[in-house]
């Protein structure tokens, strides 16, 4: 098993605060000195490993879910590394405004942090491989969006991203006006969602499975092929921890692997 290495205080300059982050090293990092390793990047950091500090409901238990892959021989050790979110989320992973719910995009600022401060951090202290084909990002509904944009906007960093139930209708669907052509990169992208899954936090209901497949067939029609891009929609799935848990050894198995 793994060790989750919980740095509270960590200083965000670009935005102007500190954030936890929950850092996993896999069992082989203690019993390969010698060896490095790729990095997952995820968000809403408090919900992503099975953990008696993290969030006290369902976790995506993200630890475990690798520690499984791994004993099978589907996928390699990574290190996970998990940004706890903040009072600020709906903003912090806005990459545009959303008028309809009365959100201010920040987002920019956190991804910032995330390459300017946090990443450096990372390869300077843990035994890391770089490029983007050793690089991810993942996370669900908004989380899910902000890494599709860091993705998008980096693809010389971030060549592996995971969107689980991503919010690509946030701000009027402008990820589809913005994200035009294919990045020429290294690239592998993996989307998901309940087929019937709606929600409604903020004023309007937001439908997934409808935006995620619409989003699918958008990146296919810019020359993304089938080893790029996969697409997983879920008969019974909702907007729900236990359902992007449930989802997510599919989800790091096509991605990671």
């Amino acid at each position: 098993m793994g060790y989750v290495h919980i740095i509270r205080d960590f200083a965000s300059p670009q935005e102007g605060i500190s954030r936890t982050v929950r850092i996993y090293t896999p069992d082989a990092y203690d019993h390969a000195p010698d060896q490095r390793f790729p990095v997952l990047y995820m968000h809403d950091g408090q919900n992503v490993f099975a953990h008696p500090e993290s969030a006290i409901y369902e976790t995506w238990c993200a630890n475990a879910t690798l520690d499984s892959l791994v004993a099978e021989g589907r996928v390699e050790p990574w290190i996970i590394v998990a940004v706890d979110s903040t009072h600020n989320r709906l903003s912090e992973y806005s990459p545009w405004d959303e008028p309809r719910s009365h959100v201010r995009a920040s987002g920019d600022a956190y991804v910032r942090f995330v390459i300017q401060t946090l990443k450096p951090y990372v390869e300077s202290v843990y035994r890391t491989r770089t490029g983007p084909e050793w690089t991810a990002v993942m996370g669900s509904s908004l989380g899910g969006l902000i890494s599709l944009y860091m993705g998008w906007r980096y693809p010389e960093l971030f060549g592996r991203i995971g969107g689980l139930s991503p919010s690509v209708m946030w701000g009027w669907g402008r990820f589809f006006s913005e994200w035009t052509r294919h990045t020429r990169r290294w690239s592998r992208i993996y989307l998901d969602a309940g087929l019937h899954e709606t929600v409604d936090p903020v004023g309007y209901v937001m439908r997934y499975g409808e935006a995620t497949r619409d989003f699918y067939h958008h990146l296919k029609g810019l020359g993304y092929g089938e080893h790029e891009l996969a697409l997983v929609l879920e008969p019974e799935g909702h907007h729900h921890e236990r359902d992007w848990q449930r989802r997510l050894p599919l989800a790091m198995n096509w991605l990671l692997s």
